[in-house]
């Protein structure tokens, strides 16, 4: 945080919006609170909350689009508990251990327009997060790379045109770090799972050994 954004801060702090209280832009309390996700995905993917709740939806978008860093640090700590649930179970069905988190990139012009990738600021507050060394999350934020600019997902109705969209508009470089490495996708809203989708087949034809997902909100 800058000098700026202390004052600011001082002068004009944040309340919660579902509560009032001061706090981020939606408290932790408020978040778990929300709706839980339970429109239908792929198994692999694991969303929490229900992006039609109006305070989930303007939480993730202040924190996409106005600059609301803080609110990743309230989504970190509310995935994290998921995160966490799911590889006590995985680890030892699956043997999903000392995973990689890598978050869904933007394209360069996205994020030199934004300044910053939400769901990049998600994973790091996740790695401040874990303490245990049989999670040991690492994160690799230069392995899966957008290759071209895409229409937003959001604003393409049939299936198929959203398919084509995103064909061949991920990469991965470096290789070697996920290489048989099992893998944590993080991403801020899921909608109809393409995106996902497109990420996970580019890191498993590169390598990498099992692929899940997470996401704050379906």
């Amino acid at each position: 945080m800058n000098f700026l954004d202390t004052i600011l801060d001082i002068i004009f702090p944040a309340t919660c919006m579902a509560c009032g209280k001061k706090a981020e832009d939606l408290c932790r309390e408020c978040l778990l609170s929300s709706p839980l996700a339970l429109r239908e995905c792929a198994d692999w993917i694991f969303p929490l909350f229900d992006y039609r709740h109006i305070p989930v939806k303007k939480s993730i978008r202040l924190l996409k689009y106005k600059g609301r860093k803080k609110l990743a640090k309230v989504f970190a700590e509310v995935l994290h508990d998921k995160i966490v649930e799911e590889l006590s179970e995985l680890s030892v069905m699956q043997n999903f251990r000392e995973p990689i988190l890598i978050p869904i990139p933007l394209s360069k012009k996205r994020h030199r327009e934004r300044g910053y990738n939400q769901a990049e600021l998600i994973c790091k507050e996740l790695i401040k997060l874990d303490s245990k060394p049989e999670n040991n999350f690492i994160l690799a934020k230069d392995v899966l790379i957008k290759t071209k600019e895409t229409e937003h997902q959001a604003n393409i109705k049939d299936r198929r045109d959203r398919l084509k969209n995103l064909f061949g508009s991920f990469a991965v470089k470096n290789e070697e770090i996920i290489k048989n490495r099992n893998v944590i996708l993080i991403d801020d809203v899921i909608t109809t799972g393409a995106t996902l989708n497109e990420a996970r087949k580019i890191l498993k034809k590169s390598g990498a050994k099992k692929v899940i997902a997470f996401t704050v909100a379906h």
